[in-house]
């Protein structure tokens, strides 16, 4: 029985180290592969798998004072806080009501702008409009609240003035809770649509010329190569892109949030991301604060793993 347990871990050291003997030996011979990826490893290593140990203040009553180490052990007391918080429901319906709306109205027109792009064939009108739908996205968040201001404002608002010089009233815009979800979604959609079009055209891109070819040569309309060609092959892409996109349901834009927030607004426009902020940024709760990160980031595991399992399901292909 002692011959047969040394023999197993005998068997189990050397499997053990050929596996990083094969290791060693693949990194070197794709040497130039791996350096390339190595700032990648790097910035993931240091931004995101070392922060993790933070995680635990989730789980301790942190005092400046006493540090990391002398901080009270807590347990679950600040979820418990969490999920009794009268506020708690407010800030979910909030949080999931914005991201479906971006969802519904926002995750489609990439694809569809993508493919209205994808069927100009002046070379140098299309590098002009992907230019233009691109630059939104470079500009930051008060600039794009600021634009906000200047055109829905009551005071100097284009649209305003236009509707008062025709005879009628201002409208409230920025400060009429039924217009915040909305004018969050069209911020949204104005600013990113253009730049989520990028993976896209790459994925169309690598579509075969001879299906487009041989579907030209059966009779098939543009419309009918679109629909039989293009979207199947970049079907993938595009469940792929829905779970990622899934995983975020629990995060809004912070930025955005707290730039279009007002006192009117705030019963649809508290967010989990504001209330960390205002919770463990200007409260000074840190332990608060990191446990809404923590319930942010498991619930966006559920969903991706639930999404990924029901996509595979399906009989597509998952994200693994």
């Amino acid at each position: 029985m002692i011959e047969s347990n040394k023999a197993v871990l005998i068997t189990r050291a050397t499997g053990n180290a050929g596996y990083w003997s094969r290791l060693w030996n693949r990194m070197v011979q794709h040497k130039y592969m791996y350096l390339l990826a190595l700032p990648g490893i790097l910035f993931f290593m240091i931004f995101k798998f070392a922060p993790m140990w933070g995680l635990l203040l989730a789980f301790k009553e942190y005092n400046p004072y006493s540090g990391f180490a002398g901080s009270e052990w807590v347990g679950f007391k600040h979820f418990t806080e969490l999920f009794t918080d009268k506020n708690f429901y407010i800030m979910l319906r909030n949080t999931f009501a914005i991201n479906i709306f971006g969802l519904v109205f926002m995750f489609p027109l990439p694809i569809i702008l993508g493919l209205m792009l994808n069927e100009v064939r002046h070379e140098v009108f299309k590098r002009i409009n992907q230019s233009i739908v691109y630059l939104p996205h470079f500009l930051s968040w008060v600039v794009v609240a600021s634009m906000t201001f200047f055109v829905l404002s009551t005071d100097v608002g284009i649209i305003n003035k236009l509707i008062t010089d025709s005879g009628g009233e201002s409208i409230a815009f920025l400060s009429n809770p039924n217009y915040f979800w909305g004018m969050i979604t069209l911020q949204s959609m104005w600013k990113e649509v253009g730049w989520g079009t990028i993976i896209f055209l790459a994925a169309m891109a690598g579509v075969d010329p001879q299906r487009y070819e041989a579907a030209v040569v059966d009779g098939a309309s543009r419309w009918r190569q679109i629909w039989h060609i293009t979207l199947p092959a970049i079907r993938p892409t595009i469940f792929i892109l829905l779970i990622l996109r899934l995983g975020h349901m629990a995060d809004v834009g912070f930025e955005q949030i707290l730039l279009m927030m007002n006192p009117l607004v705030s019963s649809l426009a508290e967010v989990f991301d504001t209330y960390s902020y205002t919770q463990g940024i200007l409260k000074g709760q840190i332990s608060t604060g990191v446990t809404v990160g923590m319930f942010k980031g498991v619930v966006g595991f559920i969903l991706v793993m639930v999404s990924n399992y029901v996509v595979k399901k399906l009989g597509h292909e998952g994200i693994y």
